[in-house]
């Protein structure tokens, strides 16, 4: 057993992104926030529970990634829009659209499309919706003028099937934003690679929900790659335990300095 000293110097945005850099080739990182005693959101939402310094390593992770991946019903709750442009993160976006584009998870389609989601999104960060094709067809054609449109799966989306095709289009390296339901369906497919949880010093009491939610899938052992520290708050960061499907990818404790 080791003590962890929160007494360390101070990382700057340059150190967390390399402490938070991708793998080559394809990887589903998740962020989530929790309380002490587990809690996923305050009154409805987590920005309760987040702080000056979750919100900056939260944009350094979504100036990492690709592509953003939200439930519809967390975007709504959390009033999503487009990804913000960050001037002093600009370099972590070389050779790429400067912000990630927004990929919403929704089956049923019951979607505002005069939210700034849909209508302030860039040209080139275009909001991606992914559905299935049960959802209505009409629906679908609306959606389509608004934002690209993904189908994947049948009655259900398949998650596996909706990231795969987020690879097709250059989007490899994705960042899960929840909320619960959207990671439980992740990690039960198998697809969740890493998890960045902070863990905010407040106690949410009882009857908040957790940051997993849906139908139980087993146990998913995870490695802790490392826990930063800031105002009470403990920044861990795990990655799956379980034998990588991309053969040759390090684990990324393993990598290289750039």
């Amino acid at each position: 057993m080791r003590l962890l000293s929160a007494s360390g110097g101070k990382l700057g945005d340059t150190e967390l992104a390399r402490l938070y850099r991708y793998p080559a080739g394809h990887w589903l990182r998740a962020n989530m926030v929790a309380s002490a005693d587990g809690a996923a959101f305050l009154d409805g939402r987590s920005g309760g529970l987040s702080s000056e310094a979750d919100r900056r390593l939260f944009g350094v992770l979504r100036a990492l990634a690709d592509v953003i991946l939200v439930g519809a019903g967390t975007a709504r709750a959390e009033g999503y829009g487009p990804a913000k442009r960050r001037a002093s993160l600009a370099g972590l976006r070389e050779g790429r659209t400067p912000t990630p584009p927004i990929a919403l998870v929704s089956r049923t389609l019951g979607l505002d499309l005069t939210a700034p989601l849909f209508t302030g999104a860039p040209p080139d960060a275009r909001t991606i919706v992914i559905t299935c094709a049960s959802s209505p067809a009409a629906a679908r054609a609306e959606v389509a003028r608004a934002a690209d449109v993904i189908v994947a799966g049948d009655l259900t989306v398949d998650l596996g099937a909706a990231v795969a095709a987020l690879r097709e289009r250059g989007l490899g390296r994705v960042l899960c934003e929840g909320g619960p339901h959207l990671l439980g369906q992740v990690a039960a497919a198998g697809l969740l690679d890493e998890l960045c949880l902070s863990v905010s010093p407040l106690l949410g009491g009882p009857g908040a929900p957790r940051i997993t939610a849906g139908s139980p899938f087993p146990a998913r052992p995870m490695t802790l790659a490392h826990v930063l520290a800031e105002d009470g708050f403990l920044f861990c960061r795990y990655t799956s335990k379980a034998p990588h499907p991309r053969a040759g990818i390090p684990a990324p404790d393993a990598f290289p300095p750039d």
